[in-house]
């Protein structure tokens, strides 16, 4: 069977809600900082996303691309992956989450979603098989990583099914 890997990184620290849309709010120059300590984690732990899953808001798309920065410098061999930007990680929630996994090709093997809380937070708590469980809060802060796996396909994403093996909590 194949090892498959999801990797959920909630989006680093953005601005204060001001004038600005919420879905136009930048990173701060720590969340810029923590964004790019992220991909520097992920290179450190050998965790390349063939597939990358973002959400379009700006402080999402601005946590990939540092993330994406500072993963390319630390791995370097590494092709980039495909990423698609998908409305349903604004707009939606877990249920959105798991309707876009189980759309993703089985050849993937990595795939790492950028998006919001509580949506990360709640999608990574779900995943925890009961046996796994300890009932700790899963609140995951910005720049948060949660590392799932399983040997089941995409197309069978569901609650309680994929171990968590790593948490990590980004700081540049």
């Amino acid at each position: 069977m194949t090892l498959r890997t999801l990797i959920l990184l909630r989006h680093a620290k953005a601005e204060t809600p001001g004038e600005l849309p919420d879905f136009d709010r930048s990173l701060t120059d720590r969340g810029t900082s923590d964004a790019d300590a992220a991909g520097a984690w992920l290179a450190d732990e050998r965790l390349h996303p063939d597939l990358v899953i973002c959400s379009p808001a700006k402080r999402t798309r601005e946590t990939w691309q540092a993330a994406s920065v500072a993963l390319a410098q630390g791995s370097p061999g590494h092709g980039a992956p495909e990423v698609h930007y998908e409305d349903q990680l604004y707009y939606g929630g877990r249920t959105e989450v798991f309707d876009l996994l189980r759309a993703v090709p089985e050849t993937v093997r990595t795939i790492l979603v950028v998006g919001h809380n509580p949506t990360m937070s709640e999608v990574s708590a779900l995943l925890i098989p009961d046996e796994q469980w300890d009932g700790a809060a899963m609140e995951m802060k910005t720049s948060g990583l949660a590392v799932h796996t399983s040997e089941a396909a995409w197309s069978e994403a569901q609650p309680k099914a994929m171990r968590l093996t790593r948490r990590h909590t980004a700081r540049g």
